[in-house]
């Protein structure tokens, strides 16, 4: 028994995993390896159902897959951002933004920043950055 619930099973449909199925896994990354999840699963799970939960697993300094949250969360700015919020709900957007500015570590300041840096200069989208994690691993504000 960890701090954070049971011992992760597995999901039961890793394309479409519950908020607590997420949440368990995050904690114990290693019982299921990226690896051995569908190609582009990042992609999958960067969506409204589970934004909330990736948004609270990014802020936990002691989540053992807070990168990973922290990179989901900038697929989800890119792609509301990129489609006019056809794909995400601006208010939403807005207030984990908000929250992030006004909760968050370093990390996830610098998300809530170069999101709204990526909103007044869409220009400023790469691939890359937004999507294979570069804003991640660099942990760079964009100016």
């Amino acid at each position: 028994m960890s701090a954070h619930g049971p011992t992760f099973r597995g999901f039961a449909n890793p394309v479409d995993p519950s908020p607590a199925e997420l949440r368990a896994w995050a904690y114990q990354p290693d019982s299921v390896p990226l690896t051995s999840l569908p190609q582009d699963w990042d992609l999958l799970v960067a969506g409204d159902h589970l934004v909330l939960t990736l948004f609270e697993l990014a802020r936990d300094p002691a989540c053992p897959a807070r990168r990973f949250a922290l990179h989901c969360l900038y697929i989800y700015a890119a792609d509301g951002i990129r489609t006019k919020f056809r794909a995400h709900p601006r208010r939403r957007f807005r207030k984990l933004v908000e929250q992030a500015e006004r909760d968050g570590d370093e990390l996830v300041r610098n998300w809530a920043h170069n999101s709204r840096m990526l909103l007044a200069r869409e220009e400023l989208f790469t691939y890359h950055d937004w999507c294979e994690g570069g804003l991640v691993r660099d942990n760079r504000r964009l100016g």
